[in-house]
């Protein structure tokens, strides 16, 4: 448990709540929302990930008015260090194409920045600060000794040969590695980065250093990976769950649950539900939304998505009685189909602000008490403040999936240490992790007078700690 009631924190620092308080609070976080937006423009998914963390920062400013004194707000909103670069690869073919790369070193107050790389069509500069941004916090709360950052590129994988994604790793990784090191900045996987593209963007790092070093998590297991690091997210996502349902009570066997998505983070999720008893009974893909009311069959899940490679909708050959709802049979403004069955438990794995107000709306209609996220801010705002008037556990995806990256670096400490743990140590570690986590959360809600509001001790609680450590470093 990190111990939050440092010197940063005591009643040295805490003046009254009065009015002109109030009012200079609210014109400093429209101020720094407004010039946020001026100076990195179009980016609307970083300030929606600013302006919720500003939001649950207020009644931390109220009491301890030091950190507007010490500008860490506008110090912190700013990236370290924005890194953008070209990447010019040859395909098949022998036509040249190019994409963009980023990395995006947000902050290194508590450690080496720490965050993944996203290889998606989608991918522009304002994702990965959203990102990195978000980071900061995750990593922050997970109490290990880790900055926040993240990187990537437009770059699809998708119908390409292995051979076209080796060329464009190698070339990506010739442009990243000056910017990273085991003690500065560690990369990892994200949507589009499995095991396949950190061994090619690996062997490129040996190549050009010639140094065998802990520069990328995710590794395999005969050179340098964690056990257990795969599952991580996914099994982290559900511990949380586990442990905001025994703060209530409650228990996760027997419940039904829906997850979205079908990449690492959905599968190893649907994987720790059937180990702890509960019942999983969708996860989706680009294509649609995969239902089977008997249980996903998790063997079958992974020979098509780790396998195979194809869709979803090939399930339904060994499994007819499950269906397929494609975006065509669900229109968009309709929600998505994933969150409109019935249910007990929402795990959303997939991406960002796949699970809308209408969305969220139809989840407590079906009784969906618990919302744990796997997926990074795959809520939008309007449904979260949904989930928090409803009064339901909610575990927002900054502390909810925060299991993989406290994994990596549980893999970073066994590079070091030249060792490799078994999965049963790596676990139980993830496990009193996730714990901490949801415990840090919970009591910093009650030191606030809000409980049941995950989201604010989250946030205020990842915060302080980057905050505190920022001002012991001075203006740097």
């Amino acid at each position: 448990m990190v111990d939050n009631n440092t010197d940063h924190n005591n009643a040295d620092h805490n003046t009254p709540d009065t009015p002109d308080n109030h009012r200079h609070l609210e014109t400093y976080v429209h101020d720094t929302l407004t010039s946020l937006k001026h100076s990195s423009p179009a980016q609307t998914e970083f300030y929606q990930a600013a302006e919720e963390v500003l939001e649950c920062l207020r009644p931390l400013f109220k009491r301890c008015p030091h950190y507007l004194e010490h500008n860490i707000i506008e110090r912190i909103v700013e990236p370290e260090r924005q890194i953008m670069f070209r990447i010019c690869w040859a395909d098949d073919n022998g036509k040249a194409q190019v994409n963009k790369g980023y990395r995006v070193q947000f902050n290194s107050a508590l450690g080496p920045y720490k965050g993944g790389l996203r290889f998606h069509p989608s991918v522009t500069s304002g994702t990965i600060k959203f990102l990195g941004f978000e980071q900061i916090f995750k990593n922050a709360l997970t109490g290990l000794p880790l900055g926040g950052g993240k990187g990537g590129s437009n770059f699809d994988p998708k119908g390409k040969s292995d051979a076209e994604i080796m060329r464009f790793c190698q070339a990506y990784m010739t442009e990243l590695y000056r910017h990273i090191g085991p003690t500065q900045d560690v990369p990892a996987g994200d949507i589009g980065v499995g095991a396949r593209e950190v061994g090619y963007l690996y062997g490129q790092y040996k190549r050009i250093t010639g140094r065998y070093e802990g520069i990328l998590t995710g590794k395999g297991l005969e050179w340098g990976g964690s056990i257990g690091r795969k599952e991580a997210t996914g099994y982290g996502a559900v511990y949380f769950a586990q442990n905001m349902l025994k703060a209530r009570r409650e228990t996760i066997e027997g419940k039904t649950c829906l997850v979205s998505g079908a990449g690492n983070v959905a599968i190893y999720t649907i994987e720790k539900l059937l180990e702890l008893g509960a019942k999983p009974i969708t996860c989706s893909d680009s294509g649609g939304t995969l239902h089977d009311p008997e249980g996903i069959d998790l063997a079958l899940l992974k020979d098509i998505k780790e396998v195979k490679r194809t869709s979803l909708e090939d399930y339904l050959t060994a499994r007819p009685d499950a269906r397929y709802i494609t975006a065509a049979d669900y229109p968009g403004e309709e929600g998505h189909a994933v969150w409109h069955i019935k249910a007990d438990i929402a795990f959303p794995c997939a991406t960002q602000n796949e699970l809308t107000a209408v969305d969220a709306e139809a989840l407590l209609k079906n009784g969906v008490d618990c919302v744990s996220e796997g997926a990074n801010m795959p809520s939008t705002a309007d449904a979260i403040n949904r989930f928090l008037d409803a009064g339901i556990a909610y575990g927002p995806g900054k502390a909810a999936n925060a299991g993989g990256v406290a994994t990596s670096q549980l893999e970073m400490a066994q590079n070091n240490s030249m060792e490799q743990w078994p999965l049963e140590k790596v676990d139980d570690k993830l496990k009193a992790i996730m714990a901490d986590i949801h415990e840090q959360c919970a009591e910093t809600a009650a030191e606030f007078d809000e409980p049941t509001n995950l989201v604010l001790g989250a946030n205020i609680a990842g915060f302080r700690r980057v905050a505190d450590a920022m001002i012991d470093h001075g203006i740097v």
